[in-house]
């Protein structure tokens, strides 16, 4: 096969366009189909934008946590019980992770600085031979800023919940509206 050949192998078959064959639409976004296409559905469906603020603004929060790997199920129990929306509080949840690993070594120095306590040995060297050594005090002293931590998350939990709620409720609601001058197809 030359190169003449080639090429025209690769025209689309005139046959199949005109037997309805459309061509798929370019692939959208990660963050358009997991986060705003989900919320839009939600929405539509009937959730109000202030739950929708709140919903999110809790799962963001949850989601910087310092305790990497319990942001899921908090989330889910915090959510169900204040009855917000489990799948809005998931999605800014799971969004935050980059964040939360970002913050954490922020937390402990914040509650280093807050009650006052020496630096954590966080040298891997360091710390696997105190564990070999101390295994008990070592847990407990790790403990102890990672307590310290989450106070800290605690006390900025209380500030950025209601302001992130209160920022995210107007953009909700006018993506309500605009819903309802451009309904789904």
């Amino acid at each position: 096969m030359d190169l003449a050949d080639a090429s025209n192998a690769l025209v689309i078959d005139p046959l199949i366009e005109s037997e309805g064959f459309v061509p798929l639409p370019p692939a959208r976004g990660f963050f358009q189909i997991r986060v705003v296409t989900p919320l839009i559905d939600l929405l539509r469906m009937g959730a109000s934008p202030r739950r929708l603020a709140w919903s999110l603004a809790v799962g963001a929060v949850i989601g910087i946590n310092p305790i990497v790997g319990s942001t899921t199920l908090l989330a889910l129990g915090i959510a169900f019980l204040a009855r917000l929306n489990l799948i809005a509080s998931q999605i800014a949840n799971h969004l935050c992770f980059p964040i939360q690993l970002a913050l954490v070594l922020v937390y402990l120095r914040a509650g280093e600085i807050l009650f006052r306590t020496g630096p954590p040995p966080l040298a891997p060297n360091d710390l696997i031979h105190l564990m070999h050594v101390h295994p008990w005090t070592t847990a407990q002293t790790l403990w102890t800023w990672e307590w310290h931590a989450i106070v800290v998350w605690l006390l900025a939990a209380t500030i950025l919940t209601p302001l992130l709620a209160a920022a995210l409720h107007p953009i909700l609601h006018r993506l309500l509206l605009k819903l309802h001058h451009h309904p789904a197809h």
